[in-house]
């Protein structure tokens, strides 16, 4: 088998194992509380904290490829997601949940801050498409997290069942330590310094990425239980958020696809942002009379617009350690304000016992999104209205 085909499962793979740390939490989230006596806040931040480690590390990213490089960084990531689903089957309590949220969190981050660098580097020509692919990996990890648990949970207890979780993720280190480019270690020392900081453009792709990010992380964490209040089993509501999760991985990969087509990236994003709020509204209103709708709706908006989000990032740059430092400030900042939401969330539903102000919070900023996106103007196919500085 050729190397790059060899390189390309082992991404995949890697996607794969970056979301059900966190989708199996939803769905069995009503019976950890009860058994760990974790209060909704609390729960919240089996959510939240991930995602601050993931948003902390990839801010971190030059610092990590300098002292690991890639190849060891990636695979000392996916080891530690291993290692955290690990300790929640022996140390099913509170505090350890809370543990070992922080430390799969430092997993995923390692190789989200390390993975679209090499990416861009190994196939600089088809780079926008891989990315997409790669997100579209991540969701269906998570499809298979919100899936799977709750059914694995009936069987073998909840506990052990987020701890089935290490297997695949042994698997794709395994996988990864035999497939990843020694020469990824390697980093030129002529490329000009991005400075991201000074960047009017940087921080507003990073805050795109991060308001429509929130959306996912709100979903992931809080979409189950809010079904769950309405009358729904764990399963069901775990199938629920799987379903969504397809129809995001079918979104991200279809709109992967179309990106040749439509250099003008907001064409497709004005799609995916409208359905979104269409979805957002239908959770607000008729739950349970349009769960169809609603799911695929959010499917298409979530699911399309996370890859987009990254896509429209890196068309501002050719270089790939550039482009990696512009990604790292993006997905480090955005990640910092997704992790609000659950937070958020949980909040409101401590005071209020009502998700459904959550819903119209990422409603209104959805609209927020519309107007972000209308900036982004192409360019002779690239979005550089505002050429990023570099120092």
């Amino acid at each position: 088998m050729k190397r790059q085909t060899l390189l390309l499962i082992a991404i995949v793979l890697l996607g794969l194992n970056l979301r059900p740390v966190l989708a199996a939490i939803g769905p069995l989230l009503d019976r950890i509380q009860l058994d760990t006596g974790l209060d909704h806040v609390g729960a919240s931040l089996l959510t939240s904290l991930p995602v601050v480690i993931m948003g902390l590390g990839a801010l971190a990213a030059g610092l990590l490829r300098k002292r690991l490089g890639e190849r060891n960084g990636i695979l000392f990531g996916v080891l530690l997601i291993a290692l955290a689903c690990l300790v929640r089957g022996l140390l099913p309590d509170s505090s350890t949940l809370i543990i070992t949220a922080l430390l799969a969190g430092a997993g995923i981050a390692f190789v989200q801050a390390l993975l679209p660098g090499l990416i861009k580097s190994r196939f600089p020509t088809d780079s926008g498409r891989l990315i997409g692919f790669y997100s579209c990996a991540i969701m269906g990890g998570a499809a298979f997290g919100a899936a799977l648990t709750p059914w694995l949970a009936q069987s073998i207890g909840w506990s052990w069942a987020l701890a089935s979780w290490a297997l695949p993720a042994l698997l794709a280190a395994a996988y990864w330590r035999r497939a990843a480019p020694h020469e990824a270690l390697a980093q030129a020392d002529n490329v000009a310094h991005l400075d991201v900081w000074r960047s009017p453009r940087a921080w507003l792709l990073m805050s795109f990425f991060g308001i429509g990010t929130a959306g996912y992380t709100l979903v992931l964490a809080w979409l189950p239980p809010y079904y769950t209040s309405l009358g729904w089993s764990a399963q069901y509501s775990g199938l629920l958020l799987a379903a969504l999760t397809l129809c995001e991985v079918v979104a991200g990969l279809l709109a992967s696809s179309l990106l040749p087509r439509y250099p003008d990236r907001r064409v497709l994003l004005a799609v995916v942002l409208l359905a979104l709020l269409a979805g957002l509204l239908g959770l607000m209103l008729a739950p349970l009379q349009l769960v169809v709708p609603i799911c695929m709706l959010l499917g298409v908006g979530i699911g399309a617009l996370f890859p987009l989000s990254l896509v429209v990032a890196q068309d501002h740059l050719d270089d790939p350690r550039q482009t990696g430092d512009l990604l790292a400030f993006v997905q480090g900042g955005g990640y910092l304000i997704a992790a609000t939401a659950p937070l958020l969330a949980g909040l409101l539903r401590q005071y209020t016992d009502n998700l459904r102000l959550s819903w119209m919070a990422m409603a209104a900023a959805t609209l927020v999104l519309m107007l972000m996106a209308s900036r982004f103007t192409p360019d002779s196919g690239q979005f550089r209205t505002r050429p990023l500085r570099v120092a």
